[in-house]
């Protein structure tokens, strides 16, 4: 039976670790601008429009969460 070990190497200092949780916090805080950007272009768009592009308003938010994931 084989066992998979998944380890982290810990940051050597306090300054590498703080600059780890800066890049995370940033990332997170760029993929939220990206989903509310795309929320709000594909909310102002009409039903018609939406329609054209084979989109309904149910579809919006997994649309904007796609979007975050690439």
């Amino acid at each position: 039976m084989a066992y998979a070990a998944n380890t982290q190497v810990a940051p050597a200092n306090i300054f590498a670790r703080g600059a780890e949780i800066l890049a995370t916090v940033g990332a997170y805080i760029e993929r939220r601008r990206v989903y509310k950007q795309t929320v709000r272009e594909l909310s102002a768009l009409s039903n018609r429009e939406l329609a054209d592009l084979g989109l309904s308003r149910s579809m919006i938010r997994s649309i904007a969460l796609e979007a975050t994931s690439k």
